[in-house]
């Protein structure tokens, strides 16, 4: 029989985003605390750029945009905010989405399904991601539990299971 396998990748769904992304904007505009405040958020190239006339009123803002991120099923750890910057008379923070799982992240996931996963398991990097195959897919599923029960600082997410 042969080898049953999955990947374990890092990805964002961009459609997600951007609708998260437009409805914390649709808040933003709407709410009572951000009147005055000049809050927006918006697309700016790769970056997504919040921005108030205020560091708490613009802190507010990444807020908003990261419950939205909750609610659609987008992990935080993909989202790579900066610190409030001064801008003239505006304060902003840059954020940035995290995808791909680098060579480093990937040799320790790979290092924890040696160590502590069931034996007959191979793990092999395959560029931003990680495949992981054995002839027991009972062995593939606990793999899954077990990388579940840790905590990276980075989001995973495990496809093409068969």
């Amino acid at each position: 029989m042969a080898d049953s396998s999955f990947d374990i990748v890092s990805k964002v769904e961009r459609q997600e985003v951007d609708n998260a992304l437009n409805q914390a904007a649709k808040e933003i505009s709407q709410r009572y605390d951000f009147k005055g405040a000049d809050a927006s958020i918006s697309w700016s190239g790769d970056k997504i750029e919040m921005r108030a006339n205020g560091e708490d009123r613009v802190k507010a803002v990444l807020d908003v945009f990261q419950s939205k991120l909750i609610k659609r099923g987008i992990s935080l750890k993909a989202l790579e905010a900066g610190e409030p910057q001064l801008s003239g008379k505006e304060y902003k923070i840059f954020a940035t989405l995290q995808e791909g799982i680098s060579q480093e992240n990937a040799k320790k996931v790979a290092k924890i399904i040696r160590d502590e996963g069931p034996k007959g398991v191979k793990a092999q990097v395959q560029g931003e991601e990680l495949r992981v195959s054995s002839k027991s897919r009972d062995d593939l599923q606990a793999v899954i539990a077990l990388l579940k029960g840790k905590d990276f600082d980075f989001a995973l997410q495990f496809v093409n299971y068969r």
